[in-house]
């Protein structure tokens, strides 16, 4: 459970109300028509969700391209998927296809586009997959509309399903075969088979989807004609549209905290984290290990003992967080332990950690410099940039803000390794081997975005990694990543500071929204707007 503030608990009672207004909502009978306008706060350039795992192109193109599977509130559901099975050794997992689906362009959606995306997509190219899948070795289309994953290293079947969601959309194999994949124009105009298809995308100004007349699910679906998502960086700006009913939703904290607990006082507005369920985030400080001050351990545990972890949980985040405990949330259920190292908040201890590390400070009082770059995710990554220098002062060493849009953070981060320190956020997605294991295995291609692109590299911790992904069996499993979570925060290659969910702020008028545990990621089929 986290802990919160006074002003926290009035968040959670502002995400209770989700709840209690979605029975009236359902019960009510939908109208059909009518543009949404959705608030985006920045943009990556890629709308692939084959290519690129994040929240960032789930929020869009979720809606377009759909996944094999996806989660509920009662547990998975197929989706492009009907029916899923395992060997008992866990080396093959044979997946029927729904069938009488289309893609957009009219082709028929078959084995052959899953085939397709899965060893040329999901397993080299795909930021979080390429480390899941990299024992996949072939997938066999036993007939149109079945698929048969073979693996030579057993995949647990429960984590096949839990990665599907984010790692499990296909693309249609007659568009990109033969093509340079990355350089594809389907991937900023995407070709898929959900409830609306893909209209404009405009630079720096908005997407539009509209409604697909052909969708699988029947004439009734979507409700909704069209969609538009907005780019709107300036958060006051984006709330200001919000109030004034120019803009319908703003997810995964996409305006102020000051703002959204005003909204949540005002009438109108629905201001929570329902919806949220499969995406807890940690807030992270990442190390360039390529700088050999960085890759001194004694060095990132002062760091770390140099960071006031509750006064910027308290300040920051309004209290609406609590402290990491490496690359597992709490939310990881049994995978999670708190029986690992922690690094309280003693500058004093930090100071002489650094003085016997051989950085003693100079006559100007600093030790040395560092250059850091924050996400451009939202008010409080900036925040934490800021916070993050100050503390920093305090110990003696001086950091540089490097301010920058996504994809000069995306490039100088994990392409070009342009940074010594960095932060963001990273989300936890139902399993540990889904996302967050990604970012400590070594072995993902280079530039590949939120991954091991520090230059941190340990055989044991891949062992690790490979065993418990591999592992069928769920206690000994958790006793697996109980150790790797241990080993993480004994070693720190990334600082997983706090934990968090995200709140979303909605406009009373939209219905059936935050119905899933998922909802911002998911396809919207049975959004409808009141008025």
């Amino acid at each position: 459970m986290i802990q919160t503030s006074r002003s926290a608990r009035g968040w959670l009672l502002a995400g209770a109300a989700l709840s209690a207004l979605a029975g009236p909502a359902a019960a009510q009978e939908p109208k059909r028509g009518g543009t949404i306008i959705v608030h985006m706060p920045s943009e990556q350039r890629i709308l692939n969700p084959a290519l690129r795992a994040s929240t960032g192109v789930y929020n869009i193109t979720g809606k377009i391209m759909e996944p094999l599977i996806d989660k509920t509130y009662d547990g998975p559901v197929g989706v492009l998927a009907t029916e899923w099975s395992s060997t008992e050794d866990g080396l093959k997992i044979t997946v029927k296809l729904r069938e009488g689906v289309n893609w957009h362009d009219g082709k028929p959606f078959t084995c052959d586009d899953v085939a397709f995306s899965a060893m040329e997509l999901w397993k080299p190219l795909l930021n979080y997959s390429s480390t899941l899948q990299q024992y996949l070795e072939s997938v066999d289309c036993t007939d149109d509309h079945t698929a048969v994953f073979n693996y030579s290293q057993p995949m647990p079947l429960d984590l096949f399903v839990a990665a599907m969601p984010d790692l499990g959309h296909p693309v249609p194999r007659h568009l990109y075969e033969g093509t340079d994949i990355m350089k594809s124009e389907y991937n900023t105009a995407p070709v898929g088979t959900g409830p609306f298809r893909f209209v404009e995308y405009e630079r720096g100004q908005y997407v539009i989807a509209e409604r697909n007349d052909d969708y699988w699910r029947g004439a009734e679906y979507p409700y909704l004609d069209r969609i538009v998502w907005r780019f709107i960086p300036d958060k006051s700006a984006a709330a200001a549209a919000i109030e004034a009913g120019e803009i319908h939703e703003s997810g995964f904290n996409g305006i102020s905290m000051a703002d959204l607990q005003r909204l949540s006082e005002m009438g109108g507005f629905d201001v929570g984290t329902q919806g949220y369920e499969n995406n807890v985030a940690h807030s992270t400080v990442e190390f360039n290990h390529r700088n050999p001050i960085l890759a001194d351990l004694k060095v990132r545990q002062a760091i770390y003992h140099g960071l006031d972890i509750d006064y910027a949980i308290q300040t920051i985040m309004r209290g609406y967080a609590k402290p990491g405990r490496g690359p597992i949330p709490s939310a990881g259920g049994a995978n999670y332990t708190d029986d690992v190292p922690t690094y309280a908040y003693d500058p004093e201890l930090a100071k002489r950690m650094l003085d016997e590390a051989g950085y003693p400070a100079g006559a100007d009082g600093i030790r040395f410099k560092l250059r850091h770059r924050p996400a451009p995710w939202g008010e409080y990554t900036q925040f934490w940039a800021e916070y993050f220098s100050q503390a920093m002062k305090e110990i003696g060493i001086d950091v540089e803000i490097l301010t920058n849009d996504a994809p000069g953070f995306l490039n100088g981060v994990y392409r070009d390794h342009d940074f010594d320190t960095a932060n963001g956020w990273h989300q936890f997605r139902s399993d540990p081997a889904v996302s967050t294991m990604v970012w400590l295995r070594s072995g993902s291609p280079e530039g590949t975005p939120w991954s091991n692109q520090f230059g941190w590299q340990s055989d044991e911790m891949d062992q690790m990694i490979d065993a418990a992904q591999a592992e069928l069996d769920p206690a000994k499993r958790a006793e697996r990543y109980h150790e790797i979570q241990a080993k993480a925060m004994a070693e720190i290659p990334v600082i997983f500071a706090i934990e968090h969910p995200f709140i979303s702020v909605t406009t009373t008028k939209l219905k059936n929204h935050h119905n899933t545990p998922r909802w911002n990621s998911s396809s919207w089929y049975d959004l409808w707007l009141d008025e």
